[in-house]
């Protein structure tokens, strides 16, 4: 089944994409503004992110625990095939 996207969670998966491997919370978030120019919530790009994951079009892995985060790990997303089929015909449904 093909999923519908918002411009925000197209907007998000564009960022994994370009991310690769360093897609997590804030890099998303920059990448996110970046592509919107626009200011959009830190809580809106974490809500869509889960809100990705239930769907099952990315999943997430916790990384390594830094200390600048004293401690605590990132949160790192990866786009799974149906977040790549549904981004393709996101770009293709104009």
């Amino acid at each position: 089944m093909t999923e519908t996207l918002s411009t925000l969670e197209e907007a998000v998966l564009q960022a994994i994409a370009r991310l690769k491997q360093e897609a997590y919370g804030r890099a998303i978030l920059n990448q996110v503004h970046d592509r919107l120019g626009r200011e959009v919530a830190a809580g809106a790009v974490h809500a869509t992110l889960g809100r990705l994951e239930r769907r099952r079009l990315v999943v997430s892995r916790p990384g390594l625990g830094t200390p600048i985060r004293d401690g605590r790990p990132r949160r790192f997303y990866r786009i799974e095939p149906a977040g790549l089929e549904a981004l393709n015909n996101f770009r293709f449904s104009f």
